[in-house]
Parts: structure tokens; sequence; C-alpha cells
């Protein structure tokens, strides 16, 4: 009779699926922390600072810790990107295009995600961040372990983890610094305070962390759902090239339907939620993918409309930890999706079997072949 599914798994695990559940959850801080957003068999530290501030912060240090992120996110810094990430976008296209034209079997077919989809955001936090833009690889093995097998007994020497490469980076940076003005997302974290303060060391480490994984696996997951989508749906791609007034309510439609994000709480006290017993130190997930695909909350909730006009999703999340990069997220996905559609009109699947969905907490093709068409 419980309208919540529950799994004795990581000590206990709750999954509400319908959007106001979802939604009022995302709201309460009193009564889920965000010290843990990731379910695994590892107990989170204390708050409310938490490892990867201000995501995993609770009032009222969140407030704090989020305002301070908001300038480099903004529309404006991030319209400045626009630029660069379309010009990156037509370089991946142009690499495509070579490799389809000395294909020896004549098959046209790219992995999407992989040569793409996964290249864009990667290229992107590099940039803003200040790191080389060489080390896709090295992000990709970050982000495999922390978001896709957390707490694995996989043996990483140091060297190898993402807080030794955060470290040596921010070590360079504090030996070459630069004007926040003139500098990176690095440079500007060692300049700012909170009540005159320098941000600790840990906070520094620990929000670049953040920014380098949420905003790389979010982001390349939506892409490639949406190449995924409109790789069988070619009328949808016909509308986006004959009516392009439509894609900025395709955008939303696509992170409506094919949210990748779906965030973790810790109970922090006793209560009841829809008759269930929720109990202090229990996990609980907030699918937003489910919450969106709610016929409560949405007409024609499982149908992909690309011309959807009224669609106030939780893609980015809901409450006090509603995605900061929402602004990024758009553009890059905006770009991607204008770009892949004006250098590849027509595509399909390849073979639908062979494509790859990740696991873990952050859903997104992680394979995807396609056949270009012309």
């Amino acid at each position: 009779s419980c309208p919540v599914a529950h799994t004795e798994r990581f000590g206990g695990t709750w999954l509400p699926v319908r959007y106001a559940e979802v939604a009022a959850i995302a709201h309460d801080t009193e009564r889920y922390s965000s010290r843990g957003v990731i379910v695994s068999d590892n107990e989170p530290g204390p708050g409310p600072v938490g490892y990867a501030p201000p995501i995993t912060s609770d009032p009222p240090f969140h407030a704090f810790a989020r305002r301070l992120l908001l300038p480099p996110f903004a529309p404006k810094p991030v319209k400045e990107l626009e630029p660069y990430t379309r010009a990156f976008c037509h370089q991946l296209a142009d690499a495509i295009e070579a490799e389809l034209a000395t294909d020896p079997d004549g098959e046209r077919v790219i992995d999407a995600a992989v040569r793409y989809a996964q290249e864009i955001p990667v290229r992107i936090i590099a940039h803003m961040l200040g790191v080389s833009e060489s080390d896709g690889d090295l992000f990709r093995g970050f982000i495999h372990r922390i978001i896709e097998d957390p707490g694995a007994n996989e043996a990483v020497a140091w060297e190898d983890t993402l807080d030794y490469f955060l470290d040596t980076q921010v070590a360079l940076h504090r030996a070459n610094p630069r004007s926040p003005d003139d500098g990176d997302l690095i440079d500007y974290l060692l300049s700012i305070d909170i009540d005159g303060e320098p941000l600790h060391p840990e906070h520094v480490r620990g929000t670049l962390g953040l920014l380098l994984i949420a905003g790389i696996d979010t982001t390349w997951s939506a892409i490639g759902a949406s190449i995924w989508h409109l790789a069988q749906h070619p009328d949808d791609r016909a509308r986006l090239r004959d009516e392009p007034e439509i894609m900025v309510f395709a955008i939303e439609e696509f992170l409506r339907a094919y949210a990748p994000v779906t965030m973790a709480r810790k109970v922090a006290k006793d209560h009841d939620l829809a008759g269930c017993p929720l109990k202090e130190g229990d996990w609980l997930l907030l699918p937003f993918p489910a919450a969106n695909r709610d016929p409560d909350a949405f007409d024609r909730a499982d149908e992909v409309l690309i011309d959807r006009q009224q669609n106030r999703h939780g893609a980015f999340g809901l409450g006090i930890h509603r995605c900061l990069g929402s602004n990024l997220a758009r553009m890059e996905l905006t770009v991607a999706i204008e770009v892949w559609l004006e250098r590849f009109g027509d595509f399909e699947l390849a073979d639908p079997a062979s494509v790859r969905w990740s696991a873990g907490q952050i859903r997104g093709p992680r394979e995807l072949p396609v056949r270009i068409l012309r």
C-alpha cells in the first residue's frame, strides 16, 4: 500500500516517483539533508558544508557557498562562451566528416556519444577551469568511479585520483596567480572569501570537483539522449530544420523527457512519507526523470512534444539545490544540437540494440552508433 518504492540496499533506500512528492522533498531541508547526494555503502561526512559545496551543503552554509558561484554562471558570461562552443562543435563535425570520407566500407557509422556529445562539455569545462583541454579520458575515468560505480573496491593510485588532479591544478594556479578578471574559475575561487576569510582548501577542491564532474556527465548525457531521440524521429528533425524558432521549446522538452539526473538525500529525522516510515540515516533518491513523466503534472507526459510550451520540468532539480549551471547546460545543449543538425541533417540509429546507457544516478547514452544518411 506504500506508494514509495523501497530497497534494503545501502542500509535502506527510498524512491518516490510522483512530481508532487519529489518537489516537496527537494524543498524540505529540515527532514532531508544534502550531505550525501550519491547513494553508496559509504557514509557521507557531516554537514553543513559537505564534500562538494554547495551541492552537498545544508542551510545556512549552502546559501553562502551557492552565492559565490552565481557570477561566473550568470547569463552574460555564459553567452560569451557560445562562440567558443559553436566553433568547437564544428571542429568535432569536421573530424567526423573526415573519418566518414575515409570509411573503407562506406557504412557512414559514427558513435555520436563518444565522438561528439561526450567531447563538448569536457572541452568547455576544461576551458572554464583553465586546465588542459586534452584530459578528456582522465575526466571520463573520474566520472566512472565517482558517478557510475561509487564505493567500488577498485585500487586507484593517488596520482590517478580526482583529488590529486585538483590539488595539482590549484598549486599551479597559486604559483602563477592571475587577476580574477583575467583568470579562470580556479583563479576565481582562490580570490573570493566568506566573511573576509579565503575559502578553505577542501572547499576549493570540493567545489572544483563538483564543477568538473557535474558539469560534464549531466550535459553530455542530455546531448546524447537528444541525438538518440532525433535519430528515431525524422519528423522532429525536419521541424527543427524548417522551424528554428521552436528550438527553444525542443531543448526544454528534451530536458524534461530525458532528464539525466537523479539526486540523493539522507533522511535527517524519522517521519512518514505518504504513509511510509522513513528513518534517520536512510537514503532517499529524488528521481527527477520520473517526476518529469508524471501524468498528474504534465499533459501527455510520455510523449515528446518538441513544441511543448508549458513545461515546468525538474531536469535541473528543484528547491535550493536547483542546478546553478543550468544556463551553461542549456547553451551547450542548444549549440550542440543546432550544429549537429546543420552538419548531419539526416541520420538514424545504426543498431538500436548497440546503444549502451550509463549506470548510476546520471543516465545518458555512453555508446550511440548512428548512420549518417546525408
